[in-house]
């Protein structure tokens, strides 16, 4: 058998069951037996001659070989499932999980570098917003193309549009090529990080799917931790565009191993006459309007959050079209393709809408305080990229813990209700510690306190995917799996996006309270906002009037974390659990 058979392809058929075989073995050897079944025969042979009863024979025979074939096709696909050849599949991964975890945290320790060298900070959030649209834009689409042309297929094809776009940024002359290359970048992105949890899927029983998960895990956060320090080290000593074009040499490794290493797909056989080609099942024009709706309600929503107001025309303008863009996609998958991109029914399945939400709200406050953390120490203590990126290292940590004690805990009991429930408890404490307690002159000690939030969403993001797989069909589980991405690529982008509106609408007011009646206060307030690193310049008491402003500004932010995760907690009491088998 093709080791593709088993690694790649979501649609391996279900091996029969043990009872199964013998209850059709069973039913066999009764009908063959019985008194009236062998009158039957016997009238059948005289009528038909000596010929009917050897074919009615070797019709029998010929059932129980195919069952024996299956039997024995199923034992060879057990044997090729072992910990260690699954082990090895997913092990060629982790260089592509590794670079895409790096690059997410090494942007949030030196956007403010970034924007400011372009005198642009206004515009900050962008670098994570151009990004997270081209995920958002993508991601939907991925699972349904993982099934088409095979998961290998699909990752190179990420591994190459990331390694671009981070070779653009590096090399970016503007503010708006940086953002472009960023974009391009979560184009790539949006695969890197739906198919390795589709693999596992692939692989293993959902019972043990948190548990694999949870070890890929390690990778994740490893990454992210990484990434914030060395993103600002460099940014610090060789510039930041090293963060980016030094992941271009990385890429290209995750390329060779996967293109070496993995086996081909088996979508990448010879195809069936009569079956549609591989282009005449992809879902184009519903893919246009997926993508179409998205881009459309998170672009109105990024406008709105930094460089136009709510009632601008253009924001609006976009909100109402992402409306008529949502209506005339669900008309469509509805009565159209045959193979929909993402089937409307999903989304109004409750099991399934639960986890998209819990999920997209824990995302949203989770990285809503990861913007706001490093800003919030650079200003308050004045410190290097390196130190403010470094001080999302407790959050990091803690959840790569919750990611690991949740596997093993899912794994043991099969619950995962529980786990959810605690996991948005845990957050919501920790940013009401954040609003309460962090007032601009915060020690190690008390930054420590971002522990329960990463604890939480660990916990959260391996939760809400076992309860997601455990509410789908087999055939839907690649699809259901990408909207379970998008939806969390979403919460990012409505997360970093209210989080910088409160902050910057929130700081322009208190600058303008507390400086607007200077001379030249005016030039001031747009200096402080549009450079983060004019702060330490000013003097005394203009300085400690900035700083004050900044902290209250974050501590809106905060608030927004605090918002989404009492959100999610009530929804996660609401939540139905299924049994794992």
């Amino acid at each position: 058998m093709e080791d593709a058979d088993l690694e790649w392809d979501a649609r391996i058929p279900e091996p029969p069951r043990p009872s199964e075989l013998s209850a059709s073995y069973d039913s066999i050897t009764k009908s063959s037996g019985s008194s009236e079944s062998s009158e039957s025969i016997e009238e059948g042979v005289s009528l038909l001659g000596k010929d009917s009863k050897q074919v009615a024979t070797y019709g029998a025979t010929e059932s129980l070989g195919r069952e024996q074939d299956v039997v024995a096709e199923s034992d060879e696909i057990d044997a090729q499932r072992t910990p260690r050849a699954i082990a090895a599949v997913i092990s060629v991964l982790l260089v592509g999980v590794f670079i895409s975890n790096a690059d997410g945290s090494l942007v949030l320790a030196t956007y403010g570098t970034i924007s400011s060298e372009f005198g642009a900070f206004g515009n900050a959030s962008w670098l994570t917003t151009g990004f997270s649209l081209s995920v958002c834009a993508i991601q939907p689409l991925t699972g349904k193309l993982s099934d088409i042309f095979g998961r290998r297929e699909v990752l190179l094809t990420s591994y190459v549009l990331f390694g671009i776009g981070c070779g653009v940024v590096g090399m970016a002359p503007s503010m708006w090529q940086v953002i472009l290359g960023r974009a391009i970048s979560g184009l790539g992105a949006a695969g890197m990080t739906v198919i390795v949890s589709i693999v596992i899927t692939d692989l293993v029983p959902i019972r043990q799917v948190a548990a694999w998960r949870s070890y890929v895990n390690v990778f994740y956060i490893f990454g992210r931790s990484v990434g914030g320090p060395l993103g600002g080290f460099l940014a610090d000593t060789v510039g930041w565009r090293w963060s980016f074009l030094g992941q271009v040499p990385l890429t290209f490794l995750a390329i060779l191993l996967v293109a070496i290493k993995l086996p081909p797909s088996e979508s990448t056989k010879p195809q069936v006459k009569g079956q549609p080609s591989k282009l005449g099942r992809v879902d184009f024009i519903g893919s246009i309007l997926l993508a179409s709706t998205l881009l459309s309600l998170l672009g109105a929503l990024s406008l709105a959050s930094g460089i136009l107001s709510l009632s601008h025309p253009l924001v609006i303008g976009l909100l109402i079209g992402s409306l008529v863009l949502a209506t005339l996609f669900i008309i469509y998958e509805l009565k159209v393709p045959l193979e929909p991109v993402f089937p409307p029914k999903l989304l109004v399945q409750r099991d399934v809408a639960t986890q998209y939400l819990i999920i997209a709200l824990q995302t949203a406050a989770q990285l809503s305080m990861m913007f706001s953390v490093p800003l919030y120490f650079r200003v308050t203590k004045n410190i290097s990229n390196a130190e403010a990126g470094s001080h999302l290292l407790p959050a990091v940590l803690s959840n790569t813990f919750g990611g690991l004690l949740a596997g093993i805990v899912i794994q043991r009991t099969g619950r995962y209700k529980m786990l959810t429930v605690l996991a948005t408890t845990c957050a919501s404490v920790s940013y009401a510690l954040l609003i309460m307690r962090w007032k601009g002159n915060t020690s190690w000690l008390e930054s420590l306190e971002i522990m329960p939030s990463g604890f939480g969403t660990g916990l959260a993001f391996s939760a809400t995917f076992i309860a997601l797989q455990a509410s789908v069909k087999r055939e839907e589980i690649a699809i259901s799996t990408g909207g379970l991405y998008t939806a969390s690529a979403v919460g990012m982008v409505v997360g970093i996006a209210a989080s910088s509106t409160a902050q910057l609408g929130t700081l322009r007011a208190a600058l303008q309270q507390s400086l607007g009646g200077l001379n030249q206060g005016k030039e001031i307030i747009e200096e402080a906002i549009s450079n983060i690193s004019s702060v330490a310049k000013f003097e005394e008491p203009i300085k400690g009037l900035v700083i004050r402003g900044y902290v209250k500004s974050l501590e809106a932010s905060f608030i927004v974390s605090l918002s989404c995760s009492l959100m999610a907690l009530l929804i996660a009491l609401t939540m139905r659990e299924h049994p794992l088998k």
